[in-house]
């Protein structure tokens, strides 16, 4: 055999032949079969990108974000071969559009003369908007509108570019004197009357404030306590008295309760609107009802007058208010006593209005005095003659205050 030399039988070559053929269409199949896949997977994904651009029609309603801003238009992505353009006169006035904002819009125009997609978005928000109140109005959910003007029974408000009504008695819960202080205001409210055949959507501010009173009010209830002292405010002003809003609740103020001297009118002692510390004097949770005092404990004038008052002391005072059975006189602020028909003059008298009248100032001798139960009688008739130098040391203090006499001792008394 000869080295060096490797020779293929006839038969063996033809075997070789035979596999080496097998394996290049083996290779040009696999071949193939992969640039096949190439272009299936090109073409998948031309699909998918094709899939992901939506076909769009006139008036359809699409959602879109905002990608430029200028004073003549706005271009929006809108998932779609070409971005959408809203000219000027298709923009919500007062809206403010900024890039990366979505929107919605509805589409004009799908294909103008210059291949753009020419969009509305004052259309959209009005159909959006409509929709919305309807579902609000169907669902008694709030939505959230802004107050433009002042109109004749209301105010005007828009939602989305729907203009709305606000009747000036829904306004708020209590009376609204001045409507223009809420114009520019943006209010929470809840649809009370819809049709939209009609575009009519009337809106009530009222009804949310009121819930949110309530709510309010039951937790307030649960937490005052008698004889703490709250901040409020003056709401309303009557002839028994004056209403006080707790943040959330309103408590009355009685008349005798809004001072230590006598009152016949609350606007005396306070006016709408003021800032008052009260005390809580008493609390129905039956009855949803409080009661509030407006005057302070420590200047209360019957503390201590039994101290400062004796008997046959002779005092000055005013007359304050005539009943058919006495006279009642006011000594200080807030300290009254009563002189009997029958202790009023020495002459024979039917009514004490037949010889006094409110406003008069009078003398009076103290008949006895009740700290304990605030009682204090007194006698005109014991007054009469008696001359100025004659008066017991109570009549020369008579228009000095307790506070004024007791200074820092009083206040370290009620400490106790």
């Amino acid at each position: 055999m000869t080295q060096g030399i490797f020779r293929f039988s006839e038969s063996g070559l033809a075997e070789w032949k035979s596999r080496f053929t097998d394996g290049l269409r083996i290779l040009r199949t696999k071949e193939r079969e992969k640039h096949m896949e190439e272009n299936l997977t090109m073409a998948d994904f031309m699909e998918e990108i094709e899939k992901s651009m939506k076909k769009v029609y006139k008036d359809d309603i699409l959602k879109g974000t905002i990608i430029a801003v200028n004073e003549e238009e706005v271009l929006v992505n809108i998932n779609h071969t070409s971005d959408g353009i809203i000219k000027k006169e298709e923009m919500v006035e007062g809206y403010d559009y900024c890039v990366g904002g979505e929107i919605a819009v509805q589409v004009i125009d799908p294909h103008d003369s210059e291949g753009n997609v020419l969009l509305s978005h004052k259309s959209a928000e009005e159909i959006v908007g409509w929709e919305d109140l309807e579902e609000a109005y169907n669902q008694k959910k709030t939505v959230r509108v802004k107050v433009t003007e002042v109109i004749k029974g209301g105010v005007s408000a828009t939602y989305r570019n729907v203009r709305c009504f606000i009747p000036g008695s829904l306004l708020s819960y209590r009376y609204v004197e001045d409507m223009s202080s809420y114009v520019g205001k943006e209010l929470d409210v809840v649809v009370d009357d819809f049709d939209r055949e009609r575009k009519r959507a009337v809106l009530s501010r009222k009804a949310v404030e009121v819930a949110q009173r309530q709510d309010m009010k039951k937790q307030l209830m649960a937490e005052l306590k008698v004889g703490e002292t709250r901040q409020g405010v003056v709401t309303k002003l009557m002839k028994f008295g004056a209403f006080v809003d707790l943040g959330g609740v309103e408590g009355l103020i009685h008349l005798d309760d809004l001072a230590w001297h006598r009152v016949n009118d609350p606007a005396e002692v306070v006016s709408e609107g003021d800032q008052v510390t009260v005390y809580i004097a008493n609390i129905d949770k039956k009855n949803n009802k409080i009661g509030l005092v407006l005057k302070k404990v420590e200047e209360d004038p019957w503390r201590g007058a039994a101290d400062f008052y004796k008997v046959d002391d002779l005092v000055e005072g005013i007359v304050v208010r005539l009943a058919d059975f006495g006279a009642f006189i006011e000594v200080e602020p807030g300290l009254q006593g009563l002189a009997h028909v029958s202790e009023i003059t020495s002459k024979p008298i039917r009514k004490p209005s037949d010889v006094l009248k409110v406003g008069d100032s009078v003398q009076a001798v103290i008949l006895s005095i009740d700290e304990e139960n605030r009682k204090l009688s007194l006698s005109l008739k014991d007054a009469e003659g008696l001359a100025p130098d004659e008066a017991m040391p109570a009549q020369e203090e008579s228009k000095t205050t307790l506070g004024d006499l007791f200074g820092d001792k009083l206040k370290e008394l009620l400490k106790q």
